[in-house]
């Protein structure tokens, strides 16, 4: 139990540490687009390849994906119900910032340092399918909430192929599958890059805290919290008790559930050209309930 408190105020600390740097002028406009970028394109592929790396998968584990992918449709499906009597600018903005994960940048460093190399695996495949929600899927099926103009395949596929998370997931996993190792050098030198994963990523969520959200923004942000952590619940219920996987990845499943809500939606949300202050909000909301369930739940879990 302590074990787990130390680390997990480690990871806030850092956090923290962010967000003190940014106030006094130590990040400038624009450190958050760098470390974005270091986590995204070179750290976060770094520990997805050192995680797979000698691990033979069971085709059963493929499953995860479909989880990461069903999860996310849960939400928007939520966020269409609760909002039928709403303008379709509410109804987009909804759709856009209820569902979907922070996988690679949140959940993944609390993971592998909590449940090891099991959990990390279990968590890539995971993304892998939530990728198609965060990464693309819920901005397009908001945009033809928005104006009709049709939901843009091609756009999440576009998407997909340039994010280098998501290639290195499906590369990583087609060389597990076929039983194929890397050379040596290559998972040494991966391994070095991504030590340095947990403290960056830590380190960009704290930049990047902002709570921009207006007075008369604090019902809808409280309402789409509370729909966001109510489903993640049934959702972990369900994770845990009815999957038929070992109690590690069931554990992995319902860490995840609780995890904040995708790093990229402000960013999508300005796209959209809505209300990118509450969009943050609720991004920087979400982070903080996520640490303290998430560390709640592994003081369970390991204790």
């Amino acid at each position: 139990m302590q074990d787990v408190l130390i680390r997990a105020g480690c990871f806030v600390a850092i956090i923290v540490l962010g967000f003190v740097l940014r106030r006094i002028g130590f990040f400038k406009e624009g450190a958050f687009d760098t470390l974005s970028k270091i986590v995204i394109k070179i750290t976060l592929p770094a520990a997805i390849v050192k995680s797979f790396s000698g691990t033979t998968l069971d085709v059963s584990m493929l499953l995860l994906a479909v989880l990461g992918l069903g999860a996310g449709v849960v939400y928007g499906v939520a966020a269409c119900l609760v909002n039928l009597k709403k303008t379709n600018e509410q109804r987009a903005f909804d759709v856009l910032n209820l569902p979907g994960y922070n996988i690679g940048v949140f959940a993944m460093p609390f993971i592998s340092s909590f449940l090891g190399p099991a959990g990390v695996v279990a968590t890539s495949i995971f993304d892998t399918g939530n990728a198609f929600v965060c990464l693309g899927g819920t901005y397009g099926v908001a945009v033809s909430i928005k104006d009709g103009s049709g939901f843009s395949f091609k756009r999440v596929v576009k998407a997909l192929l340039t994010s280098v998370p998501f290639l290195a997931y499906i590369i990583m996993l087609i060389l597990s599958l076929l039983q194929i190792t890397l050379p040596a050098p290559v998972v040494e030198f991966a391994n070095i890059i991504s030590s340095g994963n947990a403290f960056v990523a830590m380190l960009m969520i704290g930049v990047g805290f902002k709570l921009e959200a207006k007075k008369e923004q604090i019902g809808h942000l409280i309402k789409i919290v509370v729909m966001r952590y109510s489903i993640a619940a049934v959702l972990a219920a369900v994770f845990y008790f009815l999957l038929p996987f070992e109690l590690e990845v069931r554990q992995t499943l319902v860490l995840l559930a609780f995890a904040p809500i995708g790093a990229a939606v402000p960013g999508f949300t300005a796209e959209l050209k809505e209300d990118t202050g509450l969009s943050s909000a609720i991004n920087s909301v979400c982070i903080i309930i996520s640490i303290i369930i998430m560390v709640a739940l592994l003081s369970v879990m390991l204790y």
